[in-house]
């Protein structure tokens, strides 16, 4: 179980909080001016203030938040909900005060769109990985994480938030609208996904070769991963053979090549993308991780 020492988090809340200027920054700069479509209860706002122009979004995402922390804080616990409120807060008070002190321009939709999405999947990646959320759907998709574990945050974000973006489109009267949200939600949430996962990326090699134990003892020495022996049998010679299997970072790929080469320049190498690895020299196990 994680430990939040004073330092931990303190370094978590700093991020956080720049996860939240950039969040705020990028709502301001690129949806507003140009009517893009948003999505979550972030949405609900930008409706509400198209019928009541004096009503700031950042205040109504707030007190719309309020309902859906209550039930979130049984289900993920005190640490994740008070850095939730955290995020949400300052998220919703940074946007509302960002308005007020600047109105930025209208652009060119489709770059609004791209930059926008790239921005904010950049912010809420810095955000959901330090354990919160800005709250809305963000929360909601946090909470479907813990019974369908094995899909990705940012997907499960994207299946809520599209009915969001039909009401948006049709607040503004404008299919576009929806459109241009569509593809700044799809581009944020592959960005999200590639801050909380990507960072991580490792991969696993099987290594066919007529030296296993000499080729074991080399990657170990030189690239400090283990390797496991698997028992295989070649299908032409049915003779018995040791298969190496290695997990390692992605940068490490060229020097595990090279080490293959040089001990058995006809080993057979097989390198796999693994969408995660945890244990020793990798990732821990937390309980309701992302």
């Amino acid at each position: 179980m994680t430990k939040h020492t004073p330092s931990r988090l303190a370094r978590d809340y700093i991020w956080i909080t720049l996860g939240a200027v950039i969040y705020s920054l990028s709502f301001d700069w690129f949806y507003v001016p140009n009517e893009i479509g948003f999505g979550g209860i972030t949405a609900l706002g930008m409706i509400l203030n198209r019928l009541i122009p004096g009503l700031p979004i950042g205040t109504v995402v707030l007190v719309l938040n309020i309902p859906i922390f209550l039930l979130g804080w049984k289900l993920l616990g005190g640490h994740t909900l008070v850095s939730s409120l955290f995020a949400m807060a300052a998220t919703s008070i940074l946007v509302d005060l960002i308005a007020a002190a600047y109105t930025f321009p209208p652009m060119d939709p489709m770059l609004a769109s791209v930059f926008g999405g790239l921005t904010l999947g950049v912010a809420l990646g810095m955000i959901f990985s330090r354990g919160a959320t800005t709250g809305g759907t963000d929360l909601v998709a946090r909470l479907l994480k813990i019974p369908f574990a094995w899909l990705p945050v940012g997907k499960l974000l994207l299946l809520v938030d599209l009915s969001m973006l039909l009401a948006v489109a049709a607040a503004f009267r404008s299919l576009e609208s929806g459109m241009y949200g569509g593809i700044a939600l799809y581009i944020s949430t592959v960005i999200m996904d590639n801050v909380l996962y990507g960072l991580d990326r490792s991969k696993v090699a099987y290594i066919v070769t007529s030296n296993p134990r000499p080729m074991a003892a080399e990657i170990d020495k030189q690239l400090e991963r283990g390797t496991t022996f698997l028992h295989g049998e070649g299908s032409f010679t049915g003779q018995d053979k040791l298969v190496l299997m290695c997990a390692f970072k992605q940068r490490q790929i060229v020097p595990l090549k090279a080490i293959v080469h040089d001990l058995d320049p006809e080993a057979f190498l097989i390198v796999c993308d693994a969408h995660e690895v945890l244990g020793q020299g990798f990732r821990r196990y937390q309980k309701n991780d992302i």
